[in-house]
């Protein structure tokens, strides 16, 4: 039995899939939460089948499961990747459904922030804990049509801050913690929830015709590229406290798919507050930070661009 176990939510398509295959071959046992049935088969798999907006049904089926795996004698090291979201909900504020929010905010903000809760609660004190939120460029600034969408996913990007805050807060009290978390923009990635953008019309979200040239020049990510990033950062020894990365790949002059991608990772914004630096300080510069990097990149941000060393 693996004495390293992972969370991980939205695992029958996509990033989700992906982050559980990579960490089943590198040898984790993998919990999978997901509205649908289990699409991966393996020893070390578990599934459970709920729907994130359901909050009833996350403490009456999933709260058990997690209290008696984290209840384990011997584990080494926990990972939760907070990774399946609710894509729908697209169009101005000024039409929107205020009725239909709840179950995207639920899906994007709210679950998340649970199962963090129930992570930091029920790892033990001497366990490794690393955690990931699957952001998007729309947490940190303004797209036409993503009022819902990027409001939860700004909403977990400061969860994740507020997190790193109160595990730093208790260590003066004799509480030491190794909890890491990053905030994780995986890129424009070849996904389900991509297909569904790519055929709304302009009205509903502005910025259609970028997600549908994309997918025409053939510039989607594959699931599998911000995969590995995500389980590296699972097996890493990083510092405690709060980070925050987005996946960029450069693209070599051949025009075809991941197989031919020359893939290198940028890090336009990455702060980290275990430095011993306190933490008004820290929270103060990387505020700083982040409005200048959420202006630089606006709406090509979506796109990959060249690299620099």
């Amino acid at each position: 039995m693996s004495d390293r176990l992972a969370v991980v939510t939205g695992t029958t398509s996509g990033v989700g899939e992906a982050v559980a295959r990579q960490l089943l071959e590198r040898g984790w046992r993998v919990v999978g939460i997901a509205r649908r049935d289990a699409t991966l088969r393996h020893e070390r798999y578990g599934h459970i089948a709920v729907d994130l907006s359901d909050l009833t049904r996350l403490e009456r089926d999933v709260e058990p499961r997690l209290s008696e795996l984290l209840g384990e004698v011997g584990l080494r090291r926990v990972g939760l990747v907070n990774n399946a979201a609710h894509g729908g909900l697209l169009g101005p504020i000024a039409n929107m459904d205020v009725a239909q929010l709840p179950a995207v905010l639920a899906t994007n903000l709210v679950a998340p922030i649970w199962l963090m809760g129930q992570m930091v609660r029920r790892t033990p004190a001497t366990t490794l804990l690393r955690i990931v939120n699957v952001s998007t460029a729309a947490a940190v600034r303004g797209f036409a049509g993503l009022g819902a969408y990027g409001s939860g996913k700004a909403g977990l990007r400061m969860a994740g801050m507020v997190l790193a805050a109160e595990v730093e807060e208790a260590r003066p009290h004799g509480k030491q913690r190794d909890v890491a978390i990053l905030s994780f923009e995986p890129g424009t990635v070849d996904t389900p929830m991509q297909a569904a953008a790519r055929s709304s019309a302009r009205e509903t979200l502005p910025s259609v015709d970028l997600f549908v040239r994309l997918a025409a020049e053939r510039r989607l990510l594959a699931p599998e590229e911000p995969a590995r990033d995500i389980a590296d950062f699972l097996e890493s020894e990083t510092a405690s406290g709060f980070s925050e990365r987005r996946y960029a790949s450069c693209a070599t002059s051949k025009p075809a798919r991941s197989a031919t991608l020359s893939v290198k990772i940028c890090l336009p914004l990455r702060h980290t507050s275990g430095s011993g630096q306190s933490w008004s300080s820290c929270a103060a510069s990387f505020a700083a930070s982040a409005w200048n990097w959420s202006r630089s990149w606006a709406v090509h941000q979506l796109e990959r661009r060249p690299c620099t060393s």
